[in-house]
Order: C-alpha cells, then sequence, then structure tokens
C-alpha cells in the first residue's frame, strides 16, 4: 500500500501485439524499461486487445511494477481510447467484446504488420487474426458507458493530435463521461474552461522501446490506496487522485 506519495505513471504502451508496434515490445521488455525510468503504475494498452496483458501482469511482478490491463480502443466514430481496468480477468471479457465488434477483415502481416502475443519469456503463443487497427462498431459514449460498467476508466487518448482523437473527428474536446483526457502535450496556458474541467494526463503512446515512459504524469496518492487487499489496483483511488489533476 502506498500512502501520501506522488506516483510516477504511464498509461498508453503498445506491445508486439499492435500491429504498428516493434516485435522488440514484448511485455517483459516494456516493464524492465519502465521499472529503470522510475514508474511505480503502468497500462499495457494495445490496439483494441488486451491478449498481452497475462505477459504483462507477469512481467510487472517480476518489475516491481502495479499493471493496469486494457486497450487502446477505436470507436464508430474512428476515436482512440484508453479504456482500463485493474482486473485481468475483466479487462480480457473487455477485449473480447470489443474484438467482436471489429470488422472482418484479416490481417496481411506483410503488409500492416505483425499481431502476436506472447508469454512471460517471450515466446510467441498466437497471433490475432484481424486487423486491430480499425473501429469497433460502438460509438464512443457507449464505449465510455460499458467501461464504467465494467469498472474501468474511459480516458480518451491524444485528444490534441490531429487523428484518431475528439478534436480530429468532431472539432473540439466535446463532454462525456471521461475520467480524464490525454494530451500529448499541456500547454503552459491551458485554462480549464476550455477543457469542461476534465483532468488532464500525458503518456507515452510508446510503439518502440525508446519511447517507454517518455511522458509520464504524476498521480499524488496522498492518502488513499494504491492497491486493494486482493492485490489489484484500486481503481476508485487512482480516479480520485485524477481529479486532483484539474488544471
Amino acid at each position: 500500500m502506498v500512502r501520501n506519495m506522488r506516483i510516477l505513471c504511464d498509461f498508453h504502451l503498445h506491445s508486439c501485439l499492435s500491429p504498428c508496434g516493434d516485435l522488440a515490445m514484448s511485455p517483459r521488455t516494456i516493464a524492465g524499461e519502465l521499472a529503470k525510468k522510475g514508474v511505480v503504475l503502468a497500462a499495457l494498452t494495445d490496439h483494441n486487445t488486451a491478449l498481452n496483458c497475462p505477459a504483462f501482469a507477469e512481467a510487472c511482478k517480476q518489475a516491481g511494477i502495479t499493471p493496469l490491463f486494457g486497450m487502446e480502443a477505436q470507436s464508430q466514430e474512428e476515436i482512440h481510447m484508453l479504456c482500463l481496468f485493474s482486473s485481468l480477468e475483466t479487462a480480457l471479457l473487455f477485449s473480447n467484446e470489443i474484438y467482436n465488434l471489429l470488422p472482418p477483415i484479416l490481417n496481411d502481416p506483410d503488409k500492416t504488420g505483425d499481431q502476436v502475443y506472447v508469454d512471460e519469456e517471450e515466446n510467441i503463443i498466437g497471433e490475432v487474426e484481424k486487423y486491430l487497427i480499425t473501429s469497433a462498431d460502438i460509438p464512443i459514449d457507449e464505449l465510455a458507458a460499458r467501461v464504467h460498467s465494467l469498472g474501468g476508466l474511459a480516458i480518451p487518448a491524444h485528444a490534441d493530435r490531429s487523428a484518431f482523437s475528439l478534436t480530429s473527428q468532431f472539432g473540439m474536446i466535446t463532454d462525456g463521461d471521461w475520467d480524464a483526457i490525454e494530451l500529448v502535450r499541456i500547454p503552459a496556458d491551458i485554462t480549464q474552461d476550455t477543457l469542461h474541467r476534465y483532468p488532464l494526463t500525458t503518456s507515452s503512446d510508446a510503439h518502440y522501446i525508446e519511447h517507454i515512459a517518455r511522458r509520464p504524469f504524476e498521480l499524488d496518492m496522498q492518502n488513499l490506496p494504491l492497491m486493494n487487499t486482493d492485490g489489484t489496483v484500486n481503481i476508485e483511488s487512482i480516479r480520485s487522485a485524477l481529479r486532483r489533476r484539474l488544471f
């Protein structure tokens, strides 16, 4: 249990399972790099799948990292959202739901990249058939609602980017049931009115080893417990700590 601490976090990391990710990005490698850079709490967020999260769970245990599990889901509107859970089983359940909502477009590794998931020893144990960088058949608001119904966190990703974001698709950061808004960079002159009083985060969006923990953010846990008694992350503590990041 961590108390009276500021912890370094990275909620946006891709492994070798994402077709745009480097094959060197195994969960074990990611966890090791996070530990070297002082990250305490981290989430594996491959595109539309959580199948490398079991290996990530074991890798984090070995590296002393506290893990969250989930994905960077792509909504009907082609908006990316970080969907984060404390329970590995819940993340895998959600992963299966999202996979079933993807169109039947098969991946071509020679053209779009490999989509492999591995065990904790970095052995390839399978390859995802559907191409993962497509839109699930679910609107962004319903996506957030489903994440919350499963006890997770819903954070629109890289909202200031010119593609796959709230601003690229809607022209602005729209109101929604978001736990935070991820930006690539938080401007020095940001005003909270601009962002409807959502907490702001940054994260690495790492696809390559050298990008891991390049834009981490701090959470002030104060007296909140980071962990539950069953060893999972206390999501409500994280939600409360995120609210302290109002600018």
